[in-house]
């Protein structure tokens, strides 16, 4: 089973898996990266898979649909542009042979859900949208902050070895904020030059592995006492995990 990450846009990915025959593809937001990778490969769309409603997640999924007839699977309470199955947390979707779950993720949107796989290729594998980004996660355009913070406590209780598949290469920018935040955080200093190594490559940073993330990502670690330290020193805030959690995402959309 192979992975890849296919760019789009100025910094978005459209997952692609495919076992050499059929493929499935993750929010592709435009039809045509897509359709050149199947045409490329000679793979055939068995199915489409959504995370949430936003245009650069899903402005390709009607055209895909209709071109392939591949069944579209997506949040069963966000608009799509295309028929779909529509599902909520809980529900399993097979495609290539394997069971994925869907997870409810609020926050980023409403309606926002995650596909895992409990074993791709001997190690689980996550598509999580725009929920957790490594070293970051989503803008509250729709939940609060409680929610996000649920959210991303059920993602990080999955097993250590998931890789996770984000849609976004945010990865360097992130990072930027979180030195701010832990300065200290050694595992995230040498996180960042891993990853700027990449970059001048032309390489992705993605898929990230869970157990990096909890030790480098502030948004996973909002209730550690240095995150919380710094979150107070930037802007006096009440002393609950959602409060502190909300400040935490406020600071990341002031800074610069």
């Amino acid at each position: 089973m192979m992975i890849t990450a296919l760019p789009a846009f100025a910094d978005n990915y459209f997952w692609l898996v495919h076992n050499g025959r059929d493929a499935l593809v993750v929010d592709p937001g435009d039809a045509a990266p897509v359709r050149e990778a199947l045409q490329r490969q000679q793979l055939q769309l068995a199915a489409i898979l959504v995370t949430h409603h936003h245009a650069d997640h899903t402005g390709g999924v009607a055209e895909l649909h209709k071109a392939t007839g591949a069944p579209v699977y997506a949040p069963a309470t966000e608009r799509m542009p295309a028929p779909c199955h529509p599902l909520r947390g809980g529900d399993r979707v097979n495609a290539l042979g394997l069971a994925w779950q869907v997870i409810d993720v609020p926050g980023h949107t409403a309606g926002h859900i995650a596909y895992f796989c409990p074993d791709v290729e001997g190690a689980p594998l996550l598509f999580c949208g725009d929920t957790l980004f490594s070293g970051g996660c989503g803008r509250l355009f729709e939940g609060t902050p409680a929610q996000m913070l649920a959210s991303l406590d059920t993602l990080s209780a999955l097993p250590d070895d998931t890789r996770i598949c984000c849609a976004h290469e945010y990865t360097l920018s992130n990072l930027r904020f979180a030195r701010a935040v832990e300065p200290a955080n050694d595992d995230l200093a040498r996180y960042e030059q891993h990853c700027m190594v990449l970059r001048e490559q032309g390489l992705p940073t993605l898929p990230a592995t869970l157990a990096n993330e909890r030790r480098i990502n502030p948004f996973l670690r909002s209730r550690e006492p240095a995150v919380r330290q710094a979150v107070q020193a930037w802007r006096e805030t009440p002393g609950d995990d959602a409060a502190i959690f909300g400040t935490l995402r406020q600071w990341k959309n002031e800074f610069r």
